[in-house]
């Protein structure tokens, strides 16, 4: 994850607004021959931003009832992948009576998988900016005698291999990137869409009837787990730092049961009470760690080496030279913790994975 710059932080613009954005200009070029440049939607919100189009096209062929405006990205000092990428909105008009149809241009992908937001079948074109550019084509076609019977196809150079730094084809979004924003607003460092992420891939496993998921702080964890349990990519939620946001999500809406996989850090943060994983946002408590071992009869050496650690693997490494069953005491804490957000709902093991990728603690399967 970027590491968040000091200071007061740029605000974006989501995919989204983008598209809505150069659609109101296609649209009201397609009417009045003029592209509005630069352009201004209304946000949800009420927000009321303009955006300069980078490219636009209407060719002179007055049988060819198309036009095509594009808007750079924005996303502000937030380390978006879409940031700075081109966002093409290709409008033609429909046939009377037909409403508003979207379709996925190059780069956009296509949902494959039921429990997202969109069906499958469509194109990933969430239904905030389907809303949103709705309502631009209604707006021009009032101001300019338009039908509002329209194709929209969005397209985003390169989207397909931008796609690949995404979780799209994990949730089964085939093809290329989504089109994104509630708000319609990026804020930096927010970490909503990650999170968003982890929710929809709940989603997915639910509705493709899967009963064992895992959420995993990094990819040798998850490489493990899956290894050790034979899961598959679409069984995997891509957790991160983000215990928290998962362990909330699942409480409402539970899967059978849940592997939690990690390093020994993380999930002794996880043990600790810690949802937010992040070493920027939450650290091990060597005191805390040399209590633990004192509850399991360490030496008195190695509880004094604990107190003074530069990090909590160094701690593990000699727990594990001198047979010291501590990576098995925070499996189990790092459950407990993990019970207490899920409510019951769902049952829990953690298991601690060290560096090269080999399981060192496994906690029991437990339902609170």
């Amino acid at each position: 994850m970027a590491r968040k710059p000091e200071g007061k932080l740029k605000r974006g613009w989501t995919t989204g607004a983008c598209a809505t954005a150069a659609t109101k200009a296609a649209y009201t070029a397609l009417l009045t021959n003029q592209f509005p440049d630069p352009v201004t939607i209304t946000l949800p919100k009420g927000e009321q931003p303009a955006f300069a189009l980078c490219r636009e096209e209407k060719p002179d062929n007055t049988n060819d009832n198309t036009a095509m405006a594009a808007i750079v990205k924005d996303a502000g000092d937030d380390p978006d992948v879409t940031h700075q990428a081109t966002i093409v909105s290709r409008v033609r008009l429909g046939l009377p009576g037909s409403g508003i149809v979207f379709h996925a241009g190059e780069g956009v992908g296509m949902v494959t998988k039921p429990g997202l937001p969109i069906p499958a079948g469509e194109p990933a074109i969430n239904p905030v900016p389907r809303q949103m550019m709705s309502e631009v084509i209604a707006e021009v076609a009032q101001d300019h005698g338009g039908a509002g019977d329209v194709i929209i196809e969005i397209s985003i150079p390169d989207g397909e291999e931008l796609a690949l730094k995404t979780w799209n084809p994990r949730l089964g979004i085939l093809g290329g990137l989504s089109i994104l924003g509630t708000t319609g607003v990026v804020v930096p460092f927010s970490c909503s869409s990650w999170i968003h992420s982890i929710h929809r891939g709940i989603d997915v496993a639910i509705a493709t009837g899967r009963t064992h998921v895992s959420g995993c702080t990094g990819s040798t964890s998850e490489k493990a787990v899956m290894q050790f349990y034979g899961l598959e990519e679409g069984d995997m939620l891509d957790m991160g730092d983000f215990a928290g946001g998962m362990l909330k999500y699942l409480r409402d809406h539970p899967v059978p049961r849940l592997t939690i996989g990690g390093g020994f850090g993380k999930l002794t943060k996880l043990a600790m009470g810690h949802l937010d994983l992040h070493s920027g946002r939450s650290q091990v408590d060597m005191s805390w760690l040399a209590d633990r071992l004192k509850e399991l009869k360490a030496p008195p050496e190695v509880i004094k080496e604990a107190k003074t650690a530069n990090t909590a693997n160094q701690i593990l490494v000699r727990c594990l030279k001198e047979r010291i069953p501590i990576a098995e005491k925070i499996a189990a804490l790092a459950q407990q913790e993990a019970l207490k957000v899920l409510r019951g709902q769902t049952e829990v093991e953690v298991i601690i994975i060290d560096r090269p990728g080999k399981i060192i603690a496994r906690s029991s399967v437990a339902k609170e």
